[in-house]
Formats: C-alpha cells, structure tokens, sequence
C-alpha cells in the first residue's frame, strides 16, 4: 500500500473513532456507488451524515479540505441520493469533512466541519 493510501486509511479511522466518541453510530465505511466513495456514512441522533475524509501528513500545499472540489462534492451527492434510495431513507441529511493533519509521530489534528457543503436544489 502506498504511503498516500496508508495516511488515508488511517485517518478514515481516525475520524470513524473521533465521530463515535462524539457520539456518532457508524453504519458504513467506503461505501460506493459508480464513481464516488463514501469514506463514512454515520448517524448523528436522527441525521444521516455522509462524511468526506481527508487526510496529510503535511499543509505544505494547503489544508487538506481545500482538497474537495465541486467535482467530488457532486460525486459524494449522487452517492448519498443512491444510498438514500437503496435504504428507503427519507429524512434529514447532512454533508460533513473531517480534516486531519499527522504529525511526524503520526499524532492527528482533527478539524470536523459540519454542513461542509450542501446539494444544490
């Protein structure tokens, strides 16, 4: 595995633990659908939250959720309508981004941005 990959794995679990400690149930880990991955897919009380992970070991080249673009919102929107439909879920939603950044002694600094960015009507 990549060292790119292995920093995004391990933020993934990294945020699963942050959410769950914050209260969040986990229901899905990387769920797909065509082109798009969910990273996280949890419940926060009766919020559906479909949540894009992004991890760094470094800001050099900005923090690491100016890395999302338009493109990959709309990817993780389709996514989450899908698997609404596949569910049956009819209720409230919500995008978030969990930020972080490794240390050199891989310690992480978690940023969670809530309603990170919306679908568009």
């Amino acid at each position: 595995m990549a060292k790119q990959q292995q920093t995004g794995k391990l933020g993934e679990d990294h945020a699963c633990l942050f959410l769950q400690n914050i209260g969040y149930i986990i229901l899905e880990r990387n769920w797909r659908f065509s082109k798009a991955e969910i990273d996280i897919i949890a419940k926060d009380k009766d919020i559906l939250v479909f949540v894009e992970v992004k991890a760094r070991s470094y800001t050099f080249y900005g923090a690491p959720e100016e890395s999302i673009t338009t493109y990959k919102e709309t990817l993780i929107i389709d996514a989450a309508s899908q698997y609404m439909i596949q569910t049956n879920y009819d209720w409230e939603i919500r995008f978030d981004i969990i930020s972080i950044v490794f240390d050199k002694s891989l310690h992480p600094a978690i940023s969670h941005y809530k309603d990170a960015f919306y679908p568009s009507i």
